[in-house]
């Protein structure tokens, strides 16, 4: 089962959905109480996890649902 998930991840769209609100990281950091250096790393793709309290913080300051930050995607070959 787990073999499954191998060639899957999930891609982060903070940053057109940062682009589409007129909102820059660190405006975004201090609407949220995240720093800023966290967020950078969920923007860049990097991230292992998310709380969901902050994923909660980041729906509501950008209007969104989570499947609009979120996509799970095949890895390429």
């Amino acid at each position: 089962m787990v073999e499954e998930f191998d060639s899957l991840h999930v891609v982060c769209h903070l940053d057109s959905m940062l682009t589409r609100r007129g909102l820059s990281l660190t405006e975004l950091s201090k609407l949220v109480g995240v720093s800023l250096a966290n967020l950078s790393v969920l923007k860049n793709n990097r991230a292992k996890a998310i709380r969901y309290s902050t994923l909660i913080a980041l729906c509501q300051a950008l209007d969104c649902q989570p499947g609009d930050l979120f996509t799970v995607n095949v890895r390429p070959d």
